[in-house]
């Protein structure tokens, strides 16, 4: 319901406005009745309204007066229609252009003011469709902006647009937000609606914690298959509720799971001092990431946890490095054997956790640089990628040398596909049923299964190939396909979205915005015709 304000200094023209229409009816309510111009400047220093009727001479303040003050002290945008006489024509003449919306003779007709209210109605609608497209594009551009500053790829103009739109204060750090055997999940059939899934998540992050809204993000990880959000959280929103960090995180939690009806977890990374410095913290998330998942599930961890305060403990580097051996050799049994002494090696001692944290800290180091040595055109942050993947779920979850033996396995099949080459046949298959089946739910470990290709390494070949992510590929596919038929067919864009891949229209859009730089029905607009 819009308000109107009625003003106008004889007391029968006010009584007569408010009852010879129906305002409800109109989309309006009467907010305030005034006397002059002045009486209705002191009302909107405190309240808002969407359109202002006043008689364009009055004492004290008239008119003409009431909407330049206005204008000049920015105090209010609402519409504003004069009631005029005929012989007040070089004073409509002078409001038009100081910004009236229109003028209605006196006395007032119904049909007339009946129009005159429409015609308001129809620009406040466009008003909140233009506004609801901005925010849309700065929301997309402040998560281009996050994905800069989390990855460590920014310039001086992110920084100033994060400073600008973040509530950036003390300490900080990123926090990945992800749900609790999230594998288990897809295993079991949902994976088709994990992207879903990931914006409800999202979205109810950003309801929970409405004042820190612009601090999460979303699709920021190297991951093709990570459905995490990102969270710049700073310790000051701990301190304004007196609460520790861990307190109001495993609060943050309560609330968000209460709302999803799902299990999550926080990993938090190291503290930084800067946004600047937020790749650095990020960088560490992903550690944690994978020597999270080697331990029983909790809701938070912490990069603190798991510094190297080794004291006593006993790193078995040989048993370790006899592991790693086996990996490079493709030796499945010796693998299996060398896991078992080295479970075997760690039960005996104390701070038997401790221990376990330390040396698969080591294998898996050693892992990343074995495989680098192997290939030296291999990006260590996609190696990284592949064990954050592989250890992250639930072959891990119970920490135990069956399920170490698994990854360990798999990681030597890995290794053995780093040493070959795919086709250009393959990626030309790859390539052809992305064409054909972009509105599904493809994935990489669909494409992986169909041409018997370990997905993480497919997924590194065909970022060489084309020189972005198959995610990225993907949505870039989806949304030019969108263009094409935005341009081409008079179809509704909800109708298009979905043509394309998308259930959620208001996620299409933001991508949408990423790619073409503008909203979809603004793309329509700007090439009809073309």
């Amino acid at each position: 319901m819009l308000k109107v304000m009625l003003v106008d200094d004889e007391p029968y023209t006010l009584q007569g406005l408010q009852v010879l229409i129906d305002w409800e009816s109109a989309g309006f309510e009467i907010a305030a009745v005034c006397s002059n111009g002045k009486e209705a400047l002191n009302f909107l220093s405190g309240n808002q309204v969407d359109l202002i009727i006043s008689d364009i001479r009055m004492p004290v303040m008239n008119g003409l007066e009431l909407l330049e003050a206005v204008k000049k002290e920015k105090i209010s945008e609402a519409k504003f229609v004069f009631l005029t006489g005929y012989d007040d024509f070089s004073y409509t003449q002078r409001a038009i252009r100081s910004g009236c919306l229109d003028y209605i003779l006196k006395p007032v007709i119904e049909e007339e003011l009946v129009a005159v209210l429409r015609k308001v109605s129809n620009l406040n609608r466009e008003s909140v469709i233009l506004r609801k497209n901005r925010e849309k594009m700065e929301d997309a551009y402040l998560l281009r902006v996050l994905r800069h500053l989390i990855r460590g790829k920014y310039n001086d103009e992110d920084i100033e647009y994060a400073n600008k739109h973040l509530m950036l204060s003390g300490d900080l750090r990123f926090i990945e937000i992800d749900f609790v055997n999230r594998e288990m999940e897809e295993d079991s059939g949902e994976s088709d609606d994990m992207s879903v899934m990931q914006r409800q998540l999202f979205n109810t992050c950003r309801d929970v914690l409405k004042e820190y809204a612009n601090h999460f993000a979303i699709d920021f990880s190297y991951d093709e298959d990570n459905y995490s959000i990102g969270f710049i959280y700073c310790d000051s929103m701990a301190s304004i509720s007196d609460m520790s960090d861990a307190e109001f995180l495993n609060a943050l939690i309560r609330k968000i799971e209460v709302l999803i009806i799902k299990p999550i977890r926080m990993l938090c990374g190291q503290i930084v001092s800067d946004i600047s410095s937020l790749s650095k913290s990020f960088d560490s998330c992903r550690g944690l990431r994978s020597i999270a998942g080697f331990h029983n599930t909790k809701k938070l961890y912490f990069y603190e946890e798991t510094e190297d305060n080794h004291g006593s403990i006993v790193l078995f580097k040989k048993s370790i490095d006899e592991i790693i051996i086996a990996i490079e050799k493709n030796d499945p049994a010796l693998i299996e054997k060398n896991i078992e002494k080295l479970y075997e090696e760690i039960k005996g001692k104390e701070g038997t956790g401790r221990a376990f944290d330390l040396n698969i800290n080591y294998f898996l180091f050693q892992l990343i640089h074995l495989a680098s040595e192997l290939d030296d055109t291999v990006n260590q942050e996609e190696i990284i990628q592949y064990i954050s993947e592989q250890t992250s779920g639930k072959a891990f979850a119970r920490g135990s040398h069956q399920h170490m033996t698994k990854f360990a396995t798999e990681f030597a099949v890995y290794l053995s596909e780093l040493r070959k080459n795919i086709s250009r046949g393959i990626l030309a298959d790859v390539e052809a049923d992305i064409k054909k089946n972009y509105a599904d739910n493809i994935s990489l470990k669909d494409l992986g299964d169909r041409y018997h290709i370990n997905s993480s390494y497919l997924g590194q070949v065909f970022k060489k190939n084309y020189g972005m992510s198959f995610k990225n590929y993907l949505t870039n596919y989806r949304i030019k396909e969108a263009a094409r038929q935005i341009i081409n067919t008079d179809k509704k864009i909800n109708r298009i979205a979905e043509d394309v891949g998308y259930k959620d229209s208001d996620y299409f859009i933001r991508k949408f915005i990423e790619i073409m730089g503008c909203t979809p029905s603004k793309y329509r607009k700007n090439n009809q015709g073309a």
